[in-house]
């Protein structure tokens, strides 16, 4: 049986030399959120955000939803990736972060085309239920407070129409979800949540290893 290969920095700089198309306002971007504290961990591999789009461009997407924008380069590379007249909904518990991505929205000729709501996300996507956008969704992109992930799965799962696309970063969760001495309230969410999707029959799920573990899961017809 086949093994991954380990990624070397040799390797990791090779993959990004021969794959990655980060343009000068996404670099910008992210070393901004370097610099601030915990920024790099945070923050989505320049890799990760380029398959999302991918991603989502291949779907094509008119409605994206994202749970969890902070700086928001993410939420940059979405953008990027909607269709002509779509819009993305970017959902933050405050909007101290967003804030810092909002100029480099503007910068890439994107920002009208992002919602920024702010609150408890749990709250915005009922919201939304309410207002009648329940399966209109075509990708869903969750990357917030882990403990909460498996009640986001579940709204983002009426939220998103069948066929459409979740991308889970984090499943993974810096190899923490194999410690057993690791029994703090985000790692026993990220591993609810894990064996909550492998065990539902109403999606398609795949785990892929890498960044920090992102896992994607289609909505079955």
């Amino acid at each position: 049986m086949a093994q991954q290969v380990d990624t070397s920095a040799a390797l990791a700089g090779y993959l990004r030399d021969v794959s990655l198309r980060e343009d000068d306002i996404l670099r910008r971007l992210r070393q901004t959120t370097h610099e601030l504290p915990m920024g790099a961990a945070m923050q989505v591999m320049p890799e990760e955000g380029q398959l999302l789009a991918l991603l989502a461009g291949m779907t094509p997407a008119r409605n994206i939803l994202e749970i969890g924008t902070f700086t928001g380069y993410s939420t940059l590379c979405l953008a990027r990736a909607l269709a002509p007249d779509g819009r993305l909904v970017t959902c933050d518990i405050t909007n101290r972060w967003p804030r810092i991505g909002a100029g480099y929205w503007q910068q890439a000729g994107v920002a009208d085309r992002i919602d920024v709501r702010i609150g408890d996300a749990t709250q915005t996507l009922a919201e939304l239920i309410a207002d009648r956008r329940a399966g209109t969704f075509d990708f869903v992109f969750l990357d917030a407070d882990k403990q909460r992930y498996p009640d986001y799965y579940e709204l983002a799962l009426t939220l998103v129409h069948d066929r459409g696309l979740i991308a889970v970063d984090n499943t993974l969760f810096f190899g923490r979800v194999v410690d057993p001495q690791a029994q703090d309230a985000d790692t026993v969410g990220i591993r609810t949540f894990n064996l909550m999707v492998r065990d539902d029959p109403r999606v398609d799920v795949s785990l892929i290893p890498m960044a920090d573990g992102i896992t994607l899961i289609r909505k079955k017809h």
